[in-house]
């Protein structure tokens, strides 16, 4: 038997602590936040996102950073035996659009009582208020941790599930990767990910507050296109969020980093550009003595209004019998192809993940054991792994969670 020292709380500790558990390791979990989950607890909007139902296939093309090195992870932990485990420590599931899975309550409450119980079922230690302010190793090997109070912990494992640098209010700050760097690990580049954008457009504050439900959004470099995602959207006083933004930025935020892109919005995707100007045309017709500003309503919500009037060059108190078809065909072409320019990614602090992380190159994929230092071993966001919005961030915390758990 082993004693297991594990570090932080969030998703990927608990689920290791409680497989180690399982191997009869004596296991302790060294939380420095009042309870654990603390970000689990907001995921979702608060539901909790456990996994994602998809296939494999579906899994392994939605993460965005190393997905090859999750390979033996996800199969030795699949989002099925995820639920399962779930289901198993009394959680009921359901499945909702886009195969995310939610606990039945609605309440992320649920899986982290869920995985208090079992924790505490097992007799692993749970230390809260306790932050570990450096792991001890000696020559290549682990021998223990040391506390923020000084105390000594000696331990023949530790496993490092501190999170990322996203929504530091959380207790994520950053400590697995100075730990990582200090026991000769390299980390690479953070960004902030799944996260809101800035624009430089004046529209965007008019916007603000807005949603638009069934959009398409492209983002392009010039006239190369790096995304495209059709779904909800929102303004904001700084620019754009939403699931199709939030999803944009873990794909292009490293490009957005070095030079302006364009987002283009098609506000009527289920309409081509001929039978968008033939709905204008009926619409014009039937208000064809009214003035412009007042022929539109049926074509946006009222806070788009003024913003479109206003772009599309043509004069709001113009007569609608007097718009002449170039201008027409001018508006139609701004209603499918609306365009704001990306100037960067909002801050950590509104970020969902962080992209980057503890170099995979330097961890075994199948039991995230450290190939530097024996009995060292990472799990979860702390590692350069990164996904798409849907459960597969989470489903990488199980995965490589329970992999290093069940490892040591």
């Amino acid at each position: 038997m082993s004693k297991v020292l594990i570090i932080g709380g969030g998703a990927a500790g608990p689920i290791a602590a409680i497989f180690a558990a399982r191997n009869g390791h004596e296991v302790h979990l060294f939380e420095k936040n009042e309870k654990i989950g603390k970000k689990l607890f907001i995921t979702g909007k608060g539901r909790c996102n456990v996994t994602n139902a998809g296939d494999m296939d579906t899994l392994f093309a939605s993460v965005k950073s190393n997905h090859k090195f999750l390979y033996s992870a996800f199969y030795s932990f699949t989002n099925e035996q995820a639920m399962d485990f779930f289901e198993k420590l009394g959680v009921r599931l359901k499945v909702e659009r886009g195969n995310r899975v939610f606990p039945e309550s609605d309440h992320s409450s649920d899986i982290i009582s869920a995985l208090n119980r079992e924790m505490h079922r097992l007799n692993v230690e749970v230390s809260l208020y306790c932050e570990v302010k450096e792991i001890q190793t000696k020559g290549n090997r682990v021998y223990g941790v040391i506390l923020k109070n000084g105390k000594y912990v000696p331990g023949d494992a530790c496993i490092v599930a501190t999170g990322g640098i996203s929504y530091p209010s959380t207790g994520s700050t950053g400590d697995g990767y100075r730990f990582a760097q200090k026991s000769g690990h390299k980390v690479t580049e953070l960004y902030p990910s799944l996260v809101p954008m800035e624009v430089k457009e004046w529209y965007a504050k008019e916007l603000q507050g807005l949603s638009l439900r069934n959009v398409n959004a492209a983002v392009y470099d010039g006239k190369k296109k790096l995304y495209e995602e059709f779904g909800e959207m929102l303004f904001t006083h700084y620019g754009v969020s939403g699931p199709v933004i939030i999803s944009a930025s873990s794909e292009i935020g490293k490009r957005l980093k070095e030079k302006e892109l364009t987002l283009a919005i098609d506000l009527k995707p289920a309409l081509t550009k001929e039978q968008l100007n033939q709905r204008v045309l009926r619409d014009f017709e039937e208000n064809r003595n009214k003035q412009f500003k007042n022929a539109v309503d049926k074509l946006f919500p009222a806070k788009m209004k003024p913003v479109m009037i206003e772009l599309s060059g043509i004069s709001p108190d113009k007569k609608v019998n007097e718009i002449s078809r170039e201008e027409r065909l001018n508006f139609v072409g701004l209603m499918k192809d609306f365009r704001m320019t990306l100037t960067g990614l909002r801050s950590f602090q509104e970020a969902i993940i962080t992209k980057g992380g503890v170099s995979v190159k330097e961890i075994d994929p199948g039991t995230m054991e450290s190939k530097k230092i024996k009995g060292l071993y990472f799990a979860g966001e702390v590692l350069d792994l990164d996904a798409l919005t849907g459960g597969f961030n989470l489903q990488i915390a199980w995965s490589t969670g329970y992999l290093a758990g069940s490892a040591v």
